[in-house]
């Protein structure tokens, strides 16, 4: 990617965060397009059925186990670029220290991160962050709730921050098309494999499952874990 494009990529991403950012209230029904919402989650559900889960599920019965660690390891470590970006600006500096120890570890020992040698140094795996997070740190409130074709679940507030994650995203910067497309493909599959165990937790309405374990989970990454449990009909399932 040039530094032309790439300046032009981050003025795009800030205005379209910030104007997102603007729209959004804390006095606003967390779910307002509830019925669009569910349309569009029945679409990913059928992308998932029939492509997504039968893809994960091929690549763990194919791949042997330390091999599938190692992508995931890897995939990881390059994660650590985008938690130590948001750890500096929630001012979370000692995080900010152990991510970039672990990334500089275990892409130099852990051969480009695909074995974590930096666990064993006691520079264990944070839950990590993003800039959907930041936000909220900064006083942004989250705004509706809206679930994305192929993306999944979002908000308001986190929907465009992923634009500026995209932004460390080491494999944004693949110079050749077919590279960038490659990884993001098995990133996705392993993602993917990686919630298999899961699947079955999908009863009842599934919909709603979705949506009120996507909220509390991101209250709680936003709070830092201090956080009052408002989602009460979890307990139904």
């Amino acid at each position: 990617m040039t530094k032309p494009s790439l300046i032009i990529k981050a003025i795009i991403s800030i205005t379209i965060v910030w104007s997102f950012s603007v729209c959004a209230d804390h006095s606003v029904d967390a779910d307002p397009f509830e019925n669009l919402n569910r349309k569009v989650f029945s679409f990913n559900k059928y992308l998932d059925d029939y492509i997504a889960r039968p893809a994960a599920k091929f690549y763990v019965a194919v791949t042997p186990e330390p091999i599938e660690k190692g992508v995931s390891n890897f995939f990881d470590n390059l994660g650590e670029i985008t938690n130590i970006f948001n750890a500096v600006l929630q001012a979370k500096f000692s995080q900010a220290v152990k991510d970039s120890g672990r990334f500089t570890i275990n892409t130099t020992l852990g051969v480009a991160g695909v074995f974590d040698v930096a666990k064993s140094f006691g520079l264990r795996k944070s839950e990590g962050e993003d800039f959907g997070q930041t936000l909220g740190k900064w006083g942004v409130p989250e705004g509706p709730y809206v679930m994305l074709p192929f993306l999944g679940p979002t908000t308001f507030r986190d929907g465009p921050a992923r634009l500026i994650d995209d932004l460390t995203d080491p494999l944004d910067y693949l110079n050749k098309n077919s590279e960038k497309a490659a990884a993001t493909v098995v990133k996705l599959i392993d993602t993917r494999a990686s919630l298999l165990e899961y699947d079955s937790m999908l009863a009842g309405d599934s919909y709603m499952l979705v949506r009120d374990v996507y909220l509390q989970k991101r209250a709680y990454a936003v709070s830092d874990g201090a956080v009052e449990d408002e989602f009460d009909e979890l307990d139904d399932y």
